[in-house]
């Protein structure tokens, strides 16, 4: 099959439409073949991820500790690698680098079943490789996506991808979940199941084979060329992306230890959450379509931060109401998690240069990895300080992290201002 190509050096302007045409998504997505790509290697991440550390615990007969070390290594060692992935999408690369964020976790996947139990070097190179290829697809994706759609019709893609990878994480998850009364045996399946996910969705992405012109010759050398000022929108990042982890880490924490509720509320929020972000992710995208990229994602530091603040005032209710209002703020937060990852990568990719579209996208995906990998302490080590410290903490940081995406505004707004 011949290689496609793109040139990034035009911006294609469309009309803002609310109405979603599914097979105009798909085609702005990067085509059928990409779209599966993106489920099976979503549901082949949903089969293992969540369950990583128990593979080091149960299978290998490794410690917790040294296990969950091994696999912070890894994601500390895939973001060191995002600046060379971002220099090489800049040269064009675009399927090529999506297949390869694929294969390089067949090959952690590969190793995980030829670690014997108990040795911890070879678990942490396949979590060294996983964590590689887990931080380097984000920015893949996103390139690639920019690379076919523009304006309006590319923030679409890149809600639908997410919500597509929502979709198959949670199919997976729940797959694994119910597989898991089969011991060690079934994790061991489970893994096999994973690496062959990702092997075939690294044959389909491969296939697409699209590459990008560089916008100008030599214009991926030196340090010039790098993201535009979007220092504030980077450093806001890092504070939003705590959203992610508030389902996972923050209700769970408080729901079981400070407020005793049942397990189940915990499962019933991230499962909502879930749900929430695969049906609503791609309409309330292209809702507010209609508004500056900008605008979009100050609103959802804002709805992140009233989100936070319920949280304090539901956890402040007596032990049989403080459950259930928990629950239902969990929604107002689910929904500025969903306005946030509609509007972030899809200011980044406005803001970048053409030339530097790779090296912008891989900056995010730092932000957004640091932030990730830093959230967990922070939440565990302010909760035992009390709902205030909690929430009242998270929420003047996001606020404040919202009132600096407002207000950084320079030259390049006009290109957050395109209609599509």
């Amino acid at each position: 099959m011949p290689t496609t190509t793109a040139t990034t050096t035009t911006t294609t302007t469309t009309t803002t439409s609310t109405k979603i045409r599914p097979r105009a998504l798909v085609r702005a997505s990067g085509g059928p073949r990409y779209a599966v790509a993106l489920a099976v290697d979503a549901l082949g991440t949903g089969l293992l991820r969540p369950f990583l550390l128990l593979y080091g615990v149960t299978v290998l007969r490794l410690s917790a500790p040294a296990t969950g070390v091994a696999m912070t290594v890894g994601i500390v060692a895939g973001l060191v690698c995002m600046p060379a992935v971002g220099r090489w999408l800049d040269r064009g690369a675009r399927s090529t680098v999506v297949a390869a964020s694929m294969l390089v976790r067949v090959l952690g996947v590969a190793l995980l079943l030829a670690t014997p139990a108990g040795h911890i070097g070879l678990f942490a190179t396949a979590a060294l490789f996983l964590g590689i290829g887990n931080q380097t697809w984000p920015a893949a994706h996103a390139a690639l996506v920019a690379t076919i759609a523009h304006g309006r019709d590319r923030d679409a893609a890149l809600a639908a991808g997410r919500a597509l990878r929502n979709a198959g994480l949670g199919v997976g998850a729940l797959i694994a979940t119910a597989s898991l009364t089969g011991g060690a045996a079934a994790l061991q399946v489970l893994a096999a199941v994973t690496g062959l996910s990702y092997l075939t969705a690294a044959a389909l992405a491969w296939s697409v084979q699209l590459r990008a012109h560089p916008a100008a010759a030599g214009a991926t050398d030196g340090p010039a060329a790098p993201a535009p000022r979007m220092r504030a929108v980077l450093a806001a990042n890092v504070v939003y992306v705590f959203c992610l982890n508030v389902p996972e880490i923050a209700l769970p924490l408080v729901l079981v230890t400070q407020l005793h509720a049942s397990p189940v509320w915990s499962a019933a929020i991230f499962v909502a959450n879930t749900v929430l972000v695969v049906t609503l992710q791609i309409p309330v995208t292209v809702l507010l379509s209609r508004f500056p990229r900008r605008t979009v994602l100050a609103g959802a530091g804002v709805v992140l931060s009233v989100s936070y603040l319920g949280f304090l005032a539901a956890t402040s209710l007596g032990h049989g109401w403080a459950a259930p209002a928990v629950a239902a703020v969990s929604v107002v937060c689910t929904i500025g998690e969903i306005v946030y990852a509609g509007s972030a990568t899809a200011l980044v990719s406005a803001l970048a240069p053409a030339h530097a579209l790779g090296r912008a996208l891989a900056r995010f995906q730092l932000s957004t990895g640091f932030g990730l990998a830093v959230s967990p302490a922070v939440i565990t080590s302010l909760a035992p300080h009390g709902p205030t410290a909690l929430w009242g903490s998270l929420a003047a940081a996001t606020l404040v992290s919202a009132a600096a995406v407002a207000g950084e505004k320079n030259e390049e707004d006009g290109q957050d201002k395109e209609a599509g």
